[in-house]
């Protein structure tokens, strides 16, 4: 990266939205995985909805339940009805496809399938509803206080809830408790059936030393992440939530972990540590999907961002842009975000069992109708021709109308014996 090293001076602020009267808080936390010490931190505890980060949690479990015993990465899962009707972020398998548990965790990482978070929850504990019992047995177990998870996906839900503090304490413990499956968190690229699908993380191979973990949208709680970077002998992770553009969030994720890097903060206390705060969870989606979405990228990108004047980041950091080697302002975030996409290694994935190894086990559905695949879409031609006709008809042309229904008369006729064949195949082809 051909730029000068930028040091930045970052204070805590609110991003204000002036014409509205609102202020947004957008809560961060930087913190070092090695000791769990906090070296910035914003509204860390203020409760927030997590999206697809709760995904950490959910392959926390399954680790867990491999490390019991109850089951292994070959295990296999069988997606059900209820798991193919998820809406996107989806593999889009069919129901009755049978996944391992090891391809899972691979496409819940990278892909951020809500369908494969669904087959997983029922296929360790047999429903969504004790899948989400037990992730919240785990989340009080690891201190994560601010917390309560209703899905393994992270979908929209009113009492779907969590931090930037909880997610910091599961990333932590991920790499505390599994350090042989820290390479689920940096796969860059799948391929499955000649595809290739590449990991939302957009930090990975951009930002010296990332290597994990976990992006998550949804409208109310806006873009998501938790990155870990190990330079050195140094681990740091950041959590920054509820930006109202994805770029904004890696911008603001870059900053923060390079400062930290960089020597500027100094511990206050640990994860552990931080005050719990009784806010109820923000709902982002007036700034990330709504009205106010022009407003919050304007706030947070805005005419400062480059020049000798303050620029605020949409997490209510406020950073001043150093000058690079030029002499020209150089935002590092900026920078870093404006790379070029890197190529990886795509890693294979793929359904059913491992090639020349038979099922481990036969996954058992109570309800036979679970694994029945769905019938298959009308033809999309005869869609296609409903739409058409009803785009002639509200048009008003009628002379198209009128010869639709002539040759509908036609056909009929044919079909009633009225007509001779020969005048059929004209009709069609001409």
């Amino acid at each position: 990266m051909k730029f000068a090293k930028t040091w930045l001076t970052m204070a805590v602020a609110a991003l204000s939205l002036a014409s509205t009267g609102v202020a947004l808080a957008t809560p961060y936390v930087v913190f070092d995985f090695k000791t769990g010490d906090v070296l910035k931190q914003h509204e860390a505890t203020h409760k927030w909805y997590p999206a697809s980060t709760t995904k950490l949690l959910t392959v926390y479990v399954a680790l867990e339940a491999v490390r019991e015993g109850r089951f292994t990465f070959d295990s296999p899962f069988v997606v059900t009805r209820r798991a193919a009707s998820m809406p996107p972020s989806k593999m889009g398998f069919q129901p009755g496809t049978i996944v391992t548990l090891g391809n899972a965790l691979k496409m819940l990482m990278v892909k951020s399938a809500n369908d494969v978070a669904i087959t997983v929850a029922q296929g360790i504990d047999g429903s969504v509803a004790s899948f989400a019992a037990e992730m919240n047995r785990t989340a009080r177990k690891l201190g994560m206080n601010d917390s309560h998870f209703v899905t393994p996906n992270g979908l929209p839900d009113k009492d779907h809830y969590s931090s930037a503090r909880d997610l910091a304490l599961v990333a932590e413990a991920l790499y505390r408790d599994f350090p042989e499956e820290a390479g689920l968190f940096d796969i860059g690229e799948l391929s499955y059936g000649g595809h290739l699908i590449r990991n939302y993380n957009h930090l990975l191979g951009k930002f010296p030393g990332a290597d994990g973990m976990k992006t998550g949208f949804t409208c109310a709680a806006g873009f998501n992440i938790v990155v870990s970077a190990t330079r050195g002998d140094r681990h740091l992770g950041v959590v920054v939530l509820g930006q109202a553009t994805s770029r904004e969030r890696d911008i603001v994720a870059a900053d923060l972990l390079q400062q930290a890097f960089t020597g500027h903060d100094r511990p206050s206390g640990t994860l552990q540590q931080l005050p719990a705060t009784d806010a109820a969870p923000s709902d982002m989606h007036p700034y990330a999907c709504g009205k106010l979405r022009a407003q919050a990228v304007e706030g947070a990108e805005g005419d400062a961002l480059g020049s000798d004047a303050p620029a605020a980041s949409g997490n209510g950091v406020v950073s001043i842009a150093a000058k690079s080697a030029s002499g020209e302002p150089q935002d590092y975030g900026v920078a870093v975000v404006s790379e070029p996409l890197p190529r990886f290694d795509p890693l294979p994935v793929y359904i059913g069992q491992a090639p020349g190894k038979s099922l481990a086990v036969t996954p058992v559905v109570s309800n036979p109708l679970e694994i029945t695949p769905f019938p298959a879409p009308p033809p999309r031609k005869m869609v296609r021709r409903r739409i058409v006709h009803k785009r002639l008809a509200h048009r008003g042309h009628k002379h198209h109308i009128a010869h639709v229904k002539k040759r509908v008369a036609k056909k009929n006729a044919v079909h009633h014996g009225t007509r001779k064949a020969k005048d059929v195949k004209h009709e069609h082809h001409g």
